[in-house]
């Protein structure tokens, strides 16, 4: 797409409903993995989410590019596939074996800044300022503060840089795949959302099985859990997410990861009676500001009509 990124109130509803979605994840994931292993876990929410949205899709025609493709198009949609989820799932189940859970959460704010450059120059419309960089340092700020000593105390394992590596290159995926979603010419976002299912379904069954061996047989309720991640924050949160930076940019929905971590720590002390950390208002307080001052022209925009 080569249009400037269109914000508007419902841009902002769909990333807030996304962080508070992504937010609770970590405590259904942690159920899950009871009774489940962590790569047949990523590998089960992927079909689960993989099979709702080709159904969707299928009801719609099977469309997905409004025109006939270049080889170009099809290379890049082959990658934001792989990078939207099977490969960034595989690098942290492995390597938040060796990492802290703080150090993983700083990694995945981490990428609002690494997309913040790759969109100045790959972008129309994301051009790099002063006020942006801010905004976001602010951001990432806000997250180390609330996240703590944990965000960069050592695990002490003896594979911890590897872990650390392999948390951080999961953040660039992310990043990179939102760069190259967005570059795509027009094609519809159902249609696209089910395609990347379907590539991240195919990379991650194959990998499971070499990593962990022939998938277990859960039980019951883990069975509804993993039903539960594919279809609320797989397969809708990956419909959302393709809608959002389809529209509003990566730029933009880079946000929803400053946002994801005060969600977790706020859904854990309401329903896990976990205790809040003491800095949360002043991190809050902290990413709500990089959030406004990064947006600030958006925000503008709205609030001005």
């Amino acid at each position: 797409m080569h249009d400037a990124p269109r914000i508007t109130t419902t841009s902002w509803l769909m990333i807030a409903l996304l962080a508070l979605i992504w937010g609770g994840t970590f405590l259904v994931t942690e159920i899950a993995l009871r009774g489940i292993t962590p790569f047949w876990l990523a590998a089960a929410r992927i079909v689960f989410a993989t099979l709702v949205m080709v159904v969707v899709w299928g009801v719609r025609g099977f469309t997905l590019f409004a025109s006939p493709p270049a080889a170009g198009d099809l290379v890049a949609l082959v990658l934001i596939g792989a990078l939207s989820g099977a490969v960034p799932f595989s690098l942290l189940a492995w390597g938040q074996q060796h990492v802290t859970s703080g150090f993983a959460g700083v990694s995945m704010a981490a990428i609002a800044l690494i997309v913040l450059p790759l969109a100045h120059f790959f972008v129309p419309g994301e051009r790099l300022n002063t006020r942006k960089v801010i905004g976001f340092l602010l951001g990432f700020a806000g997250v180390c503060l609330l996240i703590g000593s944990r965000a960069f105390e050592s695990s002490g394992t003896a594979l911890e840089l590897p872990g650390r590596l392999a948390c951080i290159a999961a953040a660039a995926c992310y990043a990179v795949s939102s760069i190259l979603m967005r570059r795509l010419p027009a094609v519809d976002t159902i249609g696209l959302a089910a395609v990347l299912l379907v590539i991240g379904a195919a990379l991650i069954l194959p990998a499971a099985w070499a990593v962990e061996g022939p998938p277990p047989l859960p039980d019951r309720n883990t069975l509804f859990v993993l039903a539960f991640l594919g279809l609320v924050p797989t397969a809708a949160a990956n419909l959302l997410r393709v809608t959002v930076v389809r529209s509003a940019g990566p730029v933009f929905m880079s946000l929803v990861n400053y946002q994801v971590p005060v969600w977790s720590v706020v859904l854990g002390a309401l329903l896990l009676s976990e205790p809040l950390p003491p800095a949360l208002i002043g991190a809050m307080a902290l990413i709500l500001a990089g959030v406004a001052l990064s947006q600030f022209g958006a925000l503008r925009r709205l609030f001005g009509r």
